[in-house]
C-alpha cells in the first residue's frame, strides 16, 4: 500500500507530533470538512483517515469478501495500491485512488457508509492500515481526521480535537450530501444507519470510539464551521508557540 504523502517506516520511530492536530469523532460530526479547512488554513497536509478504510471496504465489497473476515480484508488493505492525491479544484475533496482507479465518490456510496464500521472494527485490517497513518504523521504538520487518531494513532499529537454533534444533525447533514449526490434514501433511514455506526464504532474491541482524556471537545450543533475552524487554529497556533520551537511563522 503506498500513497503520494507517506514517507519512510524510520520517520515514524521516534517522530516528533507536536505540529499534529488530531480529530476524532462520530461519522458526520464535521471532521472531514473541518480538518480540510484548517489545512488550508494553517498550510497543512490533510489525511483523512477514513477514506484509507473506506477504499479497503469498497474493494473487500468488490471481492465479495465478509466484512467480519479481517484476515482477508487485511490481505487486501495490504496488497492495494492505495494514492491519495491533492484535490484537483480549490476547496475540492482529495483524490483517492485503489490500482489506478479514481474512488473518491465511490467510498462515499451508502454501500460502504453501511459497512465500513464493520471492517474498520476488524483488529486485522487496523493493524494493516496503523503504520500507514502514523507514516503521515511523521511528516510535520498535518491535521489528521478519524476514529482513533486521539488515542492510537497520534496520542502525542500536539493538539487533540473531539469533534461532537446529536444523531439528529449528523444524520441530516449527510442525508443532505447524499441527496446532493444523486443518492435515494431518506433521512429515517440516515438517522439509522448512524446510529448503528455509532454503536459498532464506540463497542469495537479494537480502538473503541470514545474521548480520551485531556482532549478538547467541540461541539459542533448550530456552529458555523467558520467559527470552529478559528478556534481550533487559534489552539493550534497558541500550542504550536508555546510547545513546538520554530513552529510559527506570524500565521496568527
Amino acid at each position: 500500500m503506498t500513497t503520494e504523502s507517506v514517507g519512510s517506516e524510520s520517520q515514524t520511530r521516534g517522530a516528533d507530533h507536536c505540529q499534529v492536530i488530531a480529530i476524532d469523532g462520530p461519522a458526520a460530526a464535521g471532521k472531514t470538512t473541518i480538518a480540510r479547512a484548517l489545512a488550508t488554513r494553517l498550510d497543512a497536509v490533510y489525511l483523512d483517515t477514513g477514506a484509507l478504510y473506506r477504499a479497503v471496504t469498497l474493494a473487500a465489497l468488490r471481492a465479495g469478501v465478509p466484512p467480519t473476515n479481517g484476515e482477508d480484508i487485511a490481505s487486501i488493505a495490504q496488497s492495494l495500491d492505495l494514492q491519495i492525491r491533492p484535490a484537483t479544484t480549490p476547496g475540492g475533496p482529495e483524490r483517492v485512488f485503489a490500482d489506478g482507479e479514481d474512488v473518491t465518490e465511490a467510498i462515499r456510496s451508502p454501500e460502504v457508509d453501511a459497512t465500513v464500521s464493520i471492517v474498520a472494527a476488524q483488529p486485522e485490517v487496523r493493524a494493516a492500515l496503523l503504520p500507514i497513518q502514523r507514516d503521515i504523521a511523521s511528516r510535520g504538520r498535518v491535521i489528521m481526521a478519524g476514529r482513533d487518531i486521539t488515542t492510537v494513532v497520534v496520542p502525542d499529537a500536539g493538539v487533540r480535537i473531539f469533534l461532537n454533534a446529536s444523531p439528529e444533525v449528523r444524520a441530516q447533514r449527510r442525508y443532505r450530501e447524499l441527496v446532493a449526490k444523486g443518492h435515494v434514501t431518506s433521512y429515517e433511514e440516515v438517522l439509522r444507519d448512524i446510529l448503528q455506526r455509532d454503536l459498532i464504532d464506540s463497542t469495537r474491541e479494537i480502538a473503541p470510539l470514545h474521548a480520551a482524556p485531556g482532549v478538547t471537545i467541540v461541539e459542533t450543533d448550530g456552529r458555523d464551521i467558520d467559527d470552529i475552524v478559528e478556534e481550533i487554529a487559534h489552539l493550534a497556533l497558541r500550542t504550536w508557540e508555546s510547545s513546538c520551537h520554530g513552529a510559527v511563522k506570524n500565521e496568527s
